[in-house]
């Protein structure tokens, strides 16, 4: 293929709501990055040219809707599960661990230790750990649904109250310092 037909655009928008400020970014391909709330756009461009070092950042709210509207539809309740193209960059490891994250519905919870169980490598809960922590897509591939094993609130890119949000958003009650076992979901 010519060099001059490869588009080598990522294109971005910002989302603002009550949840905070997102900047969200998407290839011709599709969705590639969902920002933590209320980071500066610095981020985002960061990403982008360690991510796709070939690739030029070009607003277009435009283009960016079909992703906008769904993340919306999210925080506004009316949507459970996202239906839209992604275009996801990272190893084939994190690749792994965060098509396990998809699997976990809305309004359900997994262990770290659960996700490495699904990726077919059970001692491998820090290196999912990092894989969920590299996750460029927020909200929509829900590494909010990823908790302690023994039921405690934590990491999360966003930071523990976004995290926690989320959780509540989706109708998880949380306590304190745990989340009762009860809520985890098997998934496969």
């Amino acid at each position: 293929m010519e060099l001059s037909k490869i588009n080598n655009q990522v294109y971005w928008t910002n989302l603002l709501n009550e949840h905070g400020h997102f900047h969200i970014a998407a290839t011709s391909k599709g969705l590639c990055y969902v920002s933590s709330p209320n980071v500066s756009f610095t981020i985002l461009a960061e990403w982008v040219n360690r991510t796709l070092p070939t690739h030029q950042l070009k607003q277009d709210d435009e283009m960016m809707m079909p992703y906008t509207t769904q993340i919306r539809e999210y925080f506004q309740g009316s949507r459970t599960k996202f239906e839209l193209y992604v275009d996801l960059y990272g190893t084939i490891f994190q690749k792994s661990v965060w098509g396990a994250l998809s699997k976990i519905s809305y309004g359900n919870i997994h262990s770290y230790s659960q996700i490495a169980d699904l990726c077919g490598n059970p001692l491998a809960v820090r290196a999912v750990g990092a894989a969920i922590g590299a996750n460029p897509l927020l909200i929509v591939i829900p590494c909010h649904r990823v908790i302690g094993k023994s039921g405690t609130l934590t990491g999360y890119r966003g930071g523990l109250e976004a995290k926690r949000g989320l959780l509540q958003l989706e109708g998880i009650q949380l306590s304190d310092k745990s989340i009762y076992s009860g809520m985890f979901q098997e998934i496969r």
